[in-house]
This record gives structure tokens, sequence and C-alpha cells, in this order.
């Protein structure tokens, strides 16, 4: 069947669902998007996507493996209700968990984990370092996601740029690399990664040609191994001018990157 044989893995926060601060709409209010609610928390709607995006998510879960792919712990992903079938496998937590219909593969997880414990420094090691170096006037949280990374919650307009350049380089040292994306400073051990998890639902489900979109550091390794891939105009990965063999570099900043990410998803999907 047309399809079966393509695997969509996307990133989801800033590629393809966008927080109200995320948004960018900087065009007349007149003309702004229609946006569509695709998670809510606390009762608070707490992320969007184009009307359009929506409708195209839909189609696209017709015409590929559609694979969520995210830096999200369980808990956090489970919040999303995107549009369209209910994708069969996804991915969370840096690929350290691969779901299959809602839950987690034990096999692959002990896989990562075992991998993690021989070639990374201890999660307690990096915890507690974080925890011994920041400073309450700009950590607003700590924490520690599915017992695989760790995460600060930050006051960005006041976190020191050497700091996080020297925690990136105590961590480099130790297997682990370092990702500041809006708010949020991740830690996480280099093994973890979005391409390994990638690849396994890929030999799982046949598919021949694959196609990826992301926006942060995190997303590097699902993009360079991709078929094809995808990068918005915002991101972390935008400001460092990062760029792969495969991968397009699109324009679009903010919810219409999204947008944008879903045509290029189908596009690519229908010629085959």
């Amino acid at each position: 069947m047309p399809g079966t044989r393509v695997l969509v893995a996307s990133d989801l926060d800033r590629t393809l669902i966008y927080s109200s601060a995320a948004l960018a709409l900087t065009m007349p209010d007149a003309r702004a998007p229609r946006l569509l609610t695709v998670e809510v928390h606390e009762s608070k709607p707490l992320s969007y996507m184009t009307e359009t995006a929506a409708r195209l998510l839909a189609e696209l879960g017709d015409a590929a493996v559609f694979v969520p792919t995210t830096t999200r712990t369980r808990k956090q992903y489970q919040r999303i209700n995107l549009p369209g079938p209910t994708p069969q496998y996804a991915i969370c937590a840096n690929g350290g968990h691969l779901l299959v219909d809602g839950v987690s593969d034990t096999a692959w997880y002990e896989r990562v984990t075992a991998r993690l414990a021989d070639e990374c420094a201890p999660l307690a090691e990096v915890r507690d370092h974080m925890a011994a170096t920041t400073d309450p006037a700009w950590v607003r949280r700590h924490r520690v996601a599915e017992d695989l990374f760790v995460y600060l919650v930050v006051e960005r307009e006041l976190l020191p740029d050497e700091w996080v350049k020297d925690l990136a380089v105590w961590a480099e040292n130790r297997g682990w690399t370092v990702s500041l994306q809006g708010r949020k400073l991740y830690a996480v051990p280099k093994p973890l990664t979005k391409s390994a998890a990638m690849r396994e639902v890929a030999r799982r489900t046949g598919a021949e040609l694959t196609l990826a979109a992301g926006d942060s550091l995190l997303d590097a390794d699902l993009l360079l191994a991709a078929d094809r891939a995808w990068r918005p105009g915002h991101g972390e990965l935008a400001d460092a001018g990062w760029a792969g063999p495969a991968v397009t570099v699109l324009p679009e900043r903010g919810v219409t990157a999204g947008e944008r990410i879903l045509r290029e998803f189908l596009l690519a999907s229908r010629e085959r």
C-alpha cells in the first residue's frame, strides 16, 4: 500500500506544536491563522497548532507511519491530543522509551539503560553537580526525567552564558550533552538519542524512506539519520546556523513553520 514504507519521525514542541510564547504570530491580527488546542494541562490550554496543520497531520497519518518523537516524559507526552489516527509508535524521553500502542517496550528500555550504564557518568553525578553549581536566582525547578536525564527550568534572561558553557564542557567529558530550549536546560547522556529509536521503528515497520523534523540540538542526530529532514527558521539549531546534507532549512518561524513541515512531509510521502 502507498505510504506503508514511509516513516515520519517528528519532534513535537516548537516543531509541530507550539506554546503561546512560541507561536510567533508576527502578521497583522486579522491575518493570524486559526489555532487548535492540542494540549491542556491543569485545565489550561498549553500547546497549539494551526487548524490547517491539524488537517495536514490527519492526512499524514493515512499516508505514512507517523511517529511522534519527543524529549518529553511519557506522562508529558500523554497530555497531547494530536489530530488524526492514534500513532502506533511514539518515542519519548529522547529515545529512552519506545511506546507501542501506548505501552513502553521493556526490551528497548533495558537495551538503552544498559548502554548508558556502560558509556556515561551516572545520572546522580550529573544531577548533584548541577544542584551544587546553580543559583536559585535563575533556577526555578530541578527535574529528573524518567531516571534517564536531568533538566532545569530557568529564568532565561538571568541564566549566565558562562555557566552554560562550563556545564557543557564538564558534561562532554562524562559522556553527556547539554541543550538549552526555551526555559528548559537539558543534560542528556550522549547515547540517549531519538535517532536510535527511529531506526528501531524503521526496522519493525520495514520503512524504506525515513523523514524527520526538529528544531533543537537534541534533534540533530535524528535529522542526520533520516533520509530527508527539515528544520524551522527558529530554535537552537537555527540560532547556531546548523545544517546537514539531507536537511532542508525552512525560512518559516513559529507555528506557521509547523504547517510548512507537515506540507513537506505529505509531499515527500506521496512522491513514493
